[in-house]
């Protein structure tokens, strides 16, 4: 395998486009945070009784991956900067499919929470190092068209995930949904280690070690360029996540819907997602990314305090979905325009500074998804005070502390 159309220029390789190919493996690698955690959801009920444990303990299954691809990002970003894409990704795939299978054998909620955090671990390593392929080829505009491109691709995990977890539950358990998310892992191992080439050549990798590491992550916590977009990005992600760990439990225990119309309202919202990420995508070169962000984290803010409100006030089914589609489509526009403006400037350091802001991004929904359980599988009250809290908190940080929006705003933005 060459090195050469992997260590063209940006500007080339903003004119020629990502090709299919590309599009495809990549949104695939980004697409595990959601395969791993929203294909088995509407089986969390079912999961917390066969394995006597409480709704706030089998949320803690969510937790435990998230916490592993939070953890697992900040391994893998930093190893990719010295080592090239390649071999981290690689390892990590195999790893991600073995614990997926060891996972469906877990014969106890503790197990099952350890085992979901090695799961987790291994599958940050695609999530972490896609997002650094696209910064190796792809700068400012051009970079957040390719991430908004790539939630296209991502976009259909959520969709299908949990239409597919629903329909398997017909057929077989909770543990049947692990063995496929195993399965799935062959496929993609096969397509990375055939198709997708390094994109970090030998002179754009730095050492490695402790040190060196620790130093580029204290630059970046203090770099104003990277940490209001990342805040910001990880605060509206929280707010969807809350939403993730607790619609099976408002829905399906609160509001009496099954696990398959559970599925298709998932699938809704993640559609509003797909097509604001496109929306987004062909205008970002018009009005920029840090104004696409304050758009989205604004939308956020939006559906999170109206969430909260129809809660408070009883005000049905139909109310809460609103303004839960409302936060999920405008976290189409967060996330492409959000990561793209975090990145803008990180050269030389694109896979730490991609492994922080992942840090950000699901170490946040970890710490969110156990007090989302907290009034158990019948009240819907914390999973809305969750939602309107990081809602609000991420329009704040952004008002306070973003770049003003317009266009040109950092290199290509």
């Amino acid at each position: 395998m060459t090195l050469s159309a992997a260590t063209a220029p940006a500007a080339e390789s903003a004119a020629r486009g990502p090709g299919l190919r590309l599009t495809l493996i990549l949104g695939a690698l980004s697409a595990f945070g959601p395969l791993s955690m929203d294909m088995y959801l509407p089986g969390l009920p079912s999961l917390t009784r066969d394995l006597g444990a409480s709704a706030s303990t089998g949320q803690l299954t969510l937790t435990g991956c998230m916490l592993g691809l939070a953890g697992g990002q900040l391994l893998a970003g930093p190893l990719s900067d010295s080592l090239g894409r390649r071999r981290p990704l690689l390892a990590g795939l195999v790893g991600y499919i073995a614990a997926s299978v060891a996972c469906a054998a877990a014969p106890s909620i503790g197990l099952l929470i350890v085992l979901r955090f090695i799961q987790g671990s291994l599958g940050g390593a695609g999530v972490v190092i896609a997002r650094a392929v696209v910064r190796d080829l792809f700068r400012g505009a051009a970079a957040a068209r390719v991430f908004a491109l790539l939630m296209l691709v991502t976009g259909v995990a959520p969709v299908f995930a949990p239409l597919v977890g629903g329909q398997l539950l017909a057929i077989t358990s909770w543990r049947g949904v692990f063995i496929v998310l195993a399965a799935i892992g062959v496929p993609l191992l096969v397509t990375t280690l055939l198709w997708l080439p390094e994109t970090l050549p030998l002179e754009r990798r730095h050492g490695g070690g402790l040190g060196t590491t620790l130093h580029t992550f204290r630059r970046l916590l203090s770099d104003s360029s990277f940490m209001p977009p990342a805040v910001a990005f990880s605060l509206a992600f929280a707010a969807m996540f809350a939403y993730i760990a607790g619609a099976s439990f408002v829905l399906e225990d609160v509001f009496g819907v099954s696990p398959q119309v559970f599925s298709v309202v998932f699938a809704v919202n993640s559609v509003g997602l797909i097509a604001a990420s496109q929306i987004g995508g062909r205008i970002v070169g018009r009005v920029g990314a840090p104004a696409l962000l304050r758009f989205g984290v604004f939308g956020v803010a939006l559906g999170s305090v109206g969430v909260l409100v129809v809660t408070i006030a009883h005000a049905g089914l139909a109310a809460l979905l609103i303004g839960l589609f409302v936060i999920l489509s405008s976290n189409g526009i967060v996330f492409p325009n959000g990561t793209a403006a975090a990145l803008a400037e990180q050269e030389g350091a694109l896979g730490s500074a991609s492994a922080l802001l992942g840090m950000g991004q699901f170490g946040m929904g970890a710490l969110i998804a156990p007090i989302v359980g907290v009034g158990g599988a019948h009240d819907a009250l914390p999973m809305a005070i969750v939602i309107g809290v990081c809602g609000v908190s991420s329009l704040a940080v952004n008002l306070a502390f973003g770049p003003a929006p317009g266009p040109g705003r950092g290199p290509g933005l």
